[in-house]
C-alpha cells in the first residue's frame, strides 16, 4: 500500500514498516467524500445570497429620498465587510462551535481553525465544512442589515457600525446557536426554522420596531403620512428583482443538498411570494391604484414569510400561507405606520418581522415529514404540540432581540449618540455623513458651501 493512499474514506500512512489508519470523512454521510453536486449547489447558493445584500441596498435606496441614497448603500456595503471579518474571526465558532450549556458555542474554530475544506460538518453531512461555514456567513451578514430600512435617513454612521457589531454578537450569534447550532431551543424542544424565519426575520424585525420607536419620527412624517416620495422606483424594482432571484439560494440552499427538499423549497418560495404579492396588488387597487411599491413589497413579504416553512410544507399549503402573509404584512403597515404613526421607514417590522413570525408559526400547523424527514409533522398531521414548540421559539427570540436592542441603543446613545439632528436630517445623510451626492447636479444646488466645508474637514469623527 502506497504511503498516503486513501481508500473508501480511510487514510493510511506507512512509516518504519508499520501502518497507521486514520478515519476520514467521519462527519460525512456514509463516511464518504462530500458530494460534488451538493457542494456545487451550496456554493452557488452562497453567491446568490451574497448578491442579495447589494440588492437590498438598491431596493432601499430607491425607496428613500435622493439625499439619503448613498448613506443606505454605504451602510450595507460596509456592513458586509465588517460582518464577514467578524464571522471568520469568531462568529462561526460562537454559532457552530462545541455547545456551551445550550447557549453559545466556544472559540475552538476561531479564524475557521479546523474547519475542513475536505471533511464535512456535523450540521451539513453532504458538503465540506468550509462550504457550510461560508454559506452561513451570508445569513449572518444579511440579518442585521435588514434593520437599516427601519432607521433609514436619521441614524449616525458610527452609531450604525456600533449597533451592528454589538447586535450581531449579543443577539444573532446566540439565537442562531439556539436553533441551528445545537442549542437549547432545538436540542430540548425541537424548534424548527428551515432558512431563517425565527433566527433572521423575527430577530431583525422585532429589533427594527424597537429601533424605530427609539429614534422617533423623521421630520415631516405627518405631512406625507409616513410614505415619503421614493427617489428612484426603477432602482428599487431592480433591487427587488435581485432579492427575489437570490431568495432561491437563501431558501433552497438551506437544504444543503441538491435534491427533493431543495426542489420543494424552490416551489414554495415562488408560490408564497407570488400569492402575497397578489394580495398587495388587490388591496392597493381597492384603495386607489395598484402601485409599484405595493407589488415589490408584497413579493418581499411573501418571500420573507415563506422562508422558515419552505423546506417543511407542501406547495398547496404554500398558497394559503402566501395569502396570509400578504394580508398580515399589508394591514400591519396600515396599523403601525398609518394608525400608530411609528416611523419604520421601509416597514421592516411588517414586511420581514411579522411575516417571519407568521411563517414560523405556520410550521406548527402545516409541516409534513413526507416533505422533509428531518422536520416534524404539524397539527394538520396529528402533532398539535408543534404549534406550542414554534410559539416558544418565536417568543424567546423576540424577547431576547427586543430587550438587547433597547439596551444597546441606550448605551450607544449615552456614548456616541444615535440620531442626527433636524438640520442634518434636512441636508441628508449623504452630505452630512459621507460628503457625497448620489445625484450631483440635482442635489448640489443650494448646498455648495456646505459641501465644500464637509470635504475640507480633517476631523472625520467630529
Amino acid at each position: 500500500m502506497v504511503a498516503g493512499e486513501i481508500i473508501q474514506g480511510v487514510a493510511t500512512t506507512v512509516a518504519n514498516g508499520s501502518s497507521t489508519v486514520v478515519q476520514k470523512y467521519v462527519d460525512c454521510a456514509n463516511q464518504v467524500a462530500p458530494d460534488p453536486g451538493n457542494t456545487t449547489w451550496v456554493l452557488l447558493s452562497t453567491i446568490l445570497v451574497l448578491g442579495m445584500m447589494p440588492a437590498l441596498a438598491f431596493f432601499e435606496a430607491g425607496l428613500l429620498r435622493s439625499k439619503n441614497t448613498l448613506s443606505i448603500i454605504t451602510q450595507i456595503m460596509s456592513g458586509i465587510v465588517v460582518l464577514t471579518v467578524m464571522w471568520q474571526a469568531f462568529g462561526y465558532s460562537l454559532t457552530f462551535g462545541p455547545d456551551q450549556k445550550g447557549i453559545i458555542g466556544n472559540l475552538d474554530h476561531a479564524f475557521l481553525i479546523n474547519v475542513s475544506y475536505d471533511d464535512c460538518s456535523p450540521n451539513a453531512p453532504n458538503i465540506p465544512a468550509a462550504a457550510y461555514a461560508f454559506f452561513m456567513m451570508m445569513f449572518a451578514n444579511i440579518t442585521p442589515l435588514l434593520m437599516t430600512g427601519a432607521f433609514a435617513e436619521r441614524v449616525k454612521f458610527k452609531a450604525f457600525i456600533a449597533l451592528t457589531v454589538a447586535w450581531e454578537i449579543i443577539v444573532f450569534y446566540p439565537v442562531a446557536h439556539w436553533i441551528w447550532g445545537g442549542g437549547w431551543l432545538h436540542k430540548y424542544f425541537g424548534v424548527l426554522d428551515f432558512a431563517g424565519g425565527i433566527v433572521i426575520h423575527t430577530s431583525a424585525g422585532v429589533s427594527a420596531l424597537v429601533i424605530a420607536l427609539y429614534v422617533g419620527k423623521r421630520k415631516e412624517f405627518e405631512k406625507y403620512g409616513g410614505e415619503f416620495p421614493p427617489s428612484n422606483l426603477p432602482l428599487a424594482v431592480i433591487g427587488a428583482a435581485l432579492l427575489w432571484m437570490g431568495w432561491f439560494g437563501f431558501n433552497a440552499g438551506s437544504a444543503l443538498a441538491a435534491g427533493n427538499i431543495a426542489t420543494s423549497a424552490v416551489a414554495s418560495t415562488q408560490i408564497g411570494g407570488s400569492f402575497s404579492a397578489i394580495v398587495w396588488i388587490v388591496l392597493s387597487w381597492l384603495k386607489g391604484k395598484p402601485t409599484t411599491v405595493a407589488v415589490i413589497n408584497g413579493v418581499i413579504a411573501g418571500l420573507a414569510g415563506i422562508t422558515p416553512a419552505s423546506g417543511y410544507i407542501n406547495s398547496q399549503y404554500s398558497i394559503g400561507l402566501g395569502i396570509c402573509l400578504g394580508l398580515a404584512s399589508y394591514y400591519s403597515v396600515v396599523l403601525l405606520k398609518h394608525k400608530l404613526h411609528i416611523d419604520d421607514a421601509l416597514d421592516v417590522s411588517s414586511v420581514h418581522g411579522l411575516t417571519g413570525i407568521v411563517g414560523s408559526l405556520a410550521i406548527g400547523f402545516c409541516a409534513e415529514l413526507s416533505v422533509n424527514p428531518n422536520g416534524a409533522n404539524g397539527a394538520f398531521y396529528g402533532n398539535p404540540k408543534l404549534i406550542g414548540t414554534q410559539l416558544l421559539g418565536v417568543v424567546s427570540v423576540a424577547v431576547w432581540a427586543a430587550a438587547w436592542t433597547w439596551i444597546l441603543l441606550k448605551i450607544i446613545d449615552a456614548t456616541i449618540g444615535v440620531k442626527i439632528d433636524e438640520s442634518e436630517e434636512e441636508l441628508g445623510l449623504d452630505l452630512v455623513e459621507h460628503g457625497e451626492f448620489a445625484y450631483h447636479n440635482i442635489s448640489l444646488q443650494g448646498n455648495e458651501n456646505h459641501y465644500s466645508s464637509v470635504n475640507s474637514a480633517h476631523d472625520f469623527f467630529k
